[in-house]
């Protein structure tokens, strides 16, 4: 209740789209492999990202 109102923080927005983004590259591997790749790909670039934000 009292966290209703917290705004996330610039690590849980990032972890948020890098959720979306391996979703969505699990979604078209079964139709479209190289829209699967570059989803894959930017996934990883958000995931270093994040880790650098981390130290």
């Amino acid at each position: 209740m009292f966290g209703l109102f917290k705004k996330k923080s610039e690590k849980e927005k990032l972890m948020d789209r890098y959720r979306q983004l391996l979703e969505e590259a699990h979604r078209l591997s079964s139709t479209d492999r190289r829209a699967s790749d570059l989803k894959t790909a930017e996934a990883e670039a958000l995931i270093q990202r994040i880790e650098e934000l981390g130290k």
